[in-house]
């Protein structure tokens, strides 16, 4: 009967994808600065239970989680930072790799003394993830990555050339010129180009996080995260080389929006790890838990269970 009550949900959820808005974590929550190695990430946790760490990417903030973070917390312990740089997490001037930011979070972890979680992550979020599982596989049981590769492991020589991830190539101090006071112009250029539909991205939506990427270094911080892709390219396979076969084996659920990355993260995935199923999140772009909240949620609460 709860096969059937699921089955039910998750057709409802993809059938009728809605504008999402941007809602707060439950009053059970706590929110507070960590200070974790060499910096301060803001993070937001609560509930009791088995742990779930969200990472989050560009474009975004933890924030983008909380609708997954209220359903997950009446079971789970539930921990969303804002990553090294962005949101309300301190401003440092480096340590934007991805094997360094994985340490962040592993100081986060540490200071609120958990020891495993189950991870889940979009965007740049995949790749913390990644660095995260790499080194250290023990404290991680699985791990739901949503709509973004990974620098320097699967088709990533193809992202570099393909118009849509121009962005990834696009940093410096000329270029921080270019969109310092115009953060919402370039930002819709996401929202608008990586989108299903871009209306699915509501008015209110766009100025709050507008209003985040206009804080001082923020923009300059974001393109931090771009520039690191060239090491973190070559540090990624590095570190897949410690595994049997060169390949992860814990749970994978590769998800991808129908009009992004779709099946064919499944395929990246695949490519790195030898325990991945994969799912497509429909009438989605890039931005799945804002162009639809309802089938990603439940196809990640769905994967945790």
């Amino acid at each position: 009967m709860k096969r059937l009550v699921l089955a039910f949900a998750l057709l409802f959820a993809y059938c009728a994808p809605a504008a999402a808005k941007i809602v707060p974590f439950p009053k059970s929550f706590t929110a507070k600065m960590i200070a974790t190695n060499g910096t301060s990430l803001y993070v937001r946790y609560g509930g009791h239970g088995p742990a779930v760490l969200l990472l989050h990417g560009f474009g975004d903030t933890g924030d983008m989680w909380a609708p997954i973070a209220a359903k997950l917390v009446k079971d789970h312990t539930v921990i969303v930072p804002d990553l090294r740089g962005m949101g309300s997490s301190a401003h440092p001037d480096d340590g934007y790799t991805k094997k360094n930011q994985a340490r962040d979070v592993a100081g986060v972890l540490d200071a609120l003394k958990v020891d495993k979680v189950a991870l889940v992550t979009h965007d740049i979020g995949n790749m913390v993830g990644f660095a995260l599982v790499a080194q250290y596989p023990a404290r991680v049981t699985k791990w739901a990555v949503i709509d973004a590769p990974l620098p320097g492991l699967g088709t990533w020589a193809a992202q570099l050339v393909n118009p849509k991830t121009w962005h990834f190539n696009f940093y410096g101090p000329d270029e921080e010129r270019l969109v310092k006071g115009r953060e919402r112009i370039y930002l819709d250029r996401f929202w608008n180009e990586l989108s299903d539909d871009p209306h699915r991205i509501d008015e209110a939506t766009r100025r709050y996080y507008t209003a985040i990427y206009a804080r001082p270094h923020a923009i300059h911080d974001a393109f931090e995260q771009f520039k690191a892709f060239l090491i973190d390219a070559k540090e990624n396979p590095e570190m897949l080389k410690a595994f049997p076969g060169g390949k992860l084996s814990l749970p994978v659920l590769a998800l991808g929006g129908e009009k992004s990355y779709g099946a064919h993260m499944a395929d990246e995935l695949r490519s790195i790890a030898t325990n991945v199923q994969g799912g497509v999140i429909p009438n989605s772009g890039h931005w799945v838990m804002e162009e639809n909240p309802e089938a990603t949620t439940a196809m990640v609460l769905e994967f945790l269970r």
